[in-house]
């Protein structure tokens, strides 16, 4: 299950030490994104990582590009 690269930047705002962590940051700012698209993407991050395992989460590779 593969993010695309801005899917991993945004998550990187976030604490993304596990995987409950970051999904209770992306849902406790979606009230604050002011920005449809940005909802948007915050929107699906959240249902993909709710679909996942802890396992899998752990094997994700979680580093910003900021090329």
């Amino acid at each position: 299950m593969g993010f695309t690269v801005e899917e991993i930047n945004l998550m990187c705002v976030y604490d993304t030490s596990d995987r409950g962590r970051l999904l209770t940051g992306i849902r406790e700012s979606l009230p604050h994104l002011l920005e449809p698209e940005l909802k948007e993407l915050a929107q699906g991050i959240i249902g993909r990582l709710e679909a996942m395992t802890d396992r899998e989460f752990a094997a994700l590779v979680l580093a910003p590009d900021y090329e």
